[in-house]
């Protein structure tokens, strides 16, 4: 098997969020150029298509919690395609879709690393900390519950699948947030999770609060996942989200993210989520990914 393989995974997931057009997500990057990217910094690609939701039976519940089945359906087959593209590659790239893609594929690639005797850590890059549990959130829409799901929240018991390879919270930074509702604030100040939002970004600037981060991974010894949102970027450069939050990270910003995580040799996974295309503008969203995902496998100004 070579070395250097990269498989991208779709889910085209539009369940999870509020607005139609998520699905068309997977389809449009690779449209735009993502495997012939990867192909050009050396990979080799495979493409693994587009997978379906697994068939379940009915579930019965008094949630709030929308499409609550059809969640429930994309995870179970997530979860596990997610772990087989992980341990037949050297990077993985997971294609939305919403966010409740994270559903499945941490804990698929946070069971290849406790098989590697390695612990996994979430760089999750959003403008929210999808944190509600599945009887916090007002909304209904699932794609603001997976980092409570994939941390151990009890609400989830019984209704989604049970995985081994619980995240720990320690394990966790997420940055850029800018849109956090009491319940989340409430939970995130007793759990433990290291959470910035612009303001701290603004004060103390993106490298320094990476690099304390990927410190504290490569010191454990640790696997990098990364969980891109489109809507952590600022509209301006990123008009293709449902979920608009003014003053994201700037384009700058972005890429020198990914830059000094591909430079910490940590990282093995990646989601790209929330793309819609019906929102964009010539694709500009669609472009903007996959620079940053070039930025992140490695592609530099000066080679």
């Amino acid at each position: 098997m070579s070395l250097n393989i990269c498989s991208v995974l779709g889910a085209p997931i539009g369940t999870g969020a509020s607005m139609k057009g998520c699905q068309l997500g997977p389809d449009t990057l690779r449209i735009a150029g993502l495997p012939e990217m990867l192909a050009d910094l050396g990979f080799d690609v495979n493409d693994r298509g587009n997978i379906a939701a697994k068939e379940i039976g009915e579930i019965t519940h008094s949630f709030s919690a929308k499409n609550l089945k059809t969640a429930v359906a994309w995870t179970v087959a997530l979860q596990e395609a997610s772990y087989q593209a992980a341990r037949a590659s050297k990077f993985s790239i997971f294609l939305g879709g919403d966010h409740s893609l994270s559903f499945g594929t941490i804990p698929g690639v946070a069971r290849y690393a406790e098989e590697q005797g390695r612990p996994l850590f979430v760089l999750w890059i959003d403008a929210h900390t999808d944190f509600h549990a599945l009887n916090s959130s007002q909304s209904g829409n699932i794609h603001g519950m997976p980092l409570a799901y994939v941390t151990g929240d009890p609400s989830f018991n019984g209704y989604f699948p049970t995985f081994s390879a619980r995240l720990a919270v320690e394990n966790i930074c997420i940055m850029g947030i800018r849109s956090v509702d009491p319940a989340e604030r409430q939970k995130l100040s007793t759990v433990g999770i290291t959470a910035h939002d612009m303001r701290k970004i603004d004060e103390v600037g993106v490298i320094k609060l990476l690099e304390q981060f990927l410190e504290k991974v490569g010191a454990a010894n640790g696997l990098l996942h990364v969980s891109l949102d489109v809507d952590a970027l600022d509209p301006d450069i990123a008009p293709a989200v449902g979920t608009r939050v003014p003053g994201g990270l700037t384009y700058r910003e972005a890429h020198i993210m990914m830059e000094i995580v591909h430079d910490s040799n940590l990282v093995t996974s990646l989601d790209l989520v929330e793309l819609n295309p019906l929102l964009d503008q010539g694709g500009r969203t669609a472009n903007l990914l996959i620079d940053l995902t070039a930025s992140l496998l490695g592609r530099s100004v000066l080679g």
